[in-house]
């Protein structure tokens, strides 16, 4: 007489997997950093230098090919402390509701005396409209010379960090050079993308 072999379940708990999932997926949400939008779009130039800027106290200069300069500061309660002094030095009042709204400006780039109007519009519309500015920053004008020297004053452990296209002619980039030279900037990173060596 034969007997009968009972099946055994082939449910699997899959619980644990499914928390463990959860779990991977905060932590990769937590740790991981963003690219910061950039207000024109530049092609570094190529280098074999694998030395990698802070992620923290970062001043970045962005200079497209013809020349317009570009701005951000990695932390929002620095450009705050950053345009109210641009503020008073150029005599302009902003509201606390504009500073906020500048403060989540990764980068920016108009003159100082368009910046309520641009602070008014919309995020989609400064998109737009930002890459026809860029700050003044000519001899009888140089309005980034005080952007930077304001930058400094609020954060005195600041990186300069410049990230220009390779098509930016090179006196453009020796007049940002040289107006950070007649700040005492003479420490600044220049970002470059990296080159493939050849294998030997």
């Amino acid at each position: 007489m034969s007997q009968k072999i009972k099946k055994k379940s082939t449910f699997i708990d899959m619980t644990a997997m499914s928390d463990v999932t959860v779990l991977l997926l905060t932590f990769f949400m937590l740790t991981s950093t963003f690219i910061q939008k950039e207000p024109v779009q530049v092609n570094p130039p190529q280098s074999v230098s694998e030395i990698k800027i802070p992620e923290s106290n970062i001043v970045s200069i962005l200079v497209e090919p013809t020349g317009k300069v570009f701005m951000g500061l990695d932390k929002p309660q620095d450009r705050i402390e950053v345009l109210k002094k641009m503020g008073e030095s150029y005599q302009i009042e902003f509201s606390d509701q504009e500073l906020k709204k500048f403060s989540l400006c990764n980068s920016f780039g108009v003159p100082i005396q368009g910046m309520k109007q641009f602070l008014a519009l919309s995020s989609e519309e400064q998109d737009k409209v930002i890459m026809n500015y860029g700050i003044p920053c000519d001899s009888t004008n140089n309005q980034f010379k005080s952007w930077m020297q304001f930058a400094r004053e609020v954060n005195k452990d600041l990186v300069i960090a410049i990230k220009a296209d390779q098509k930016t002619p090179y006196p453009l980039i020796k007049d940002i050079m040289a107006t950070l030279q007649d700040l005492r900037e003479n420490r600044y990173n220049l970002i470059t993308s990296l080159r493939n060596m050849p294998e030997v």
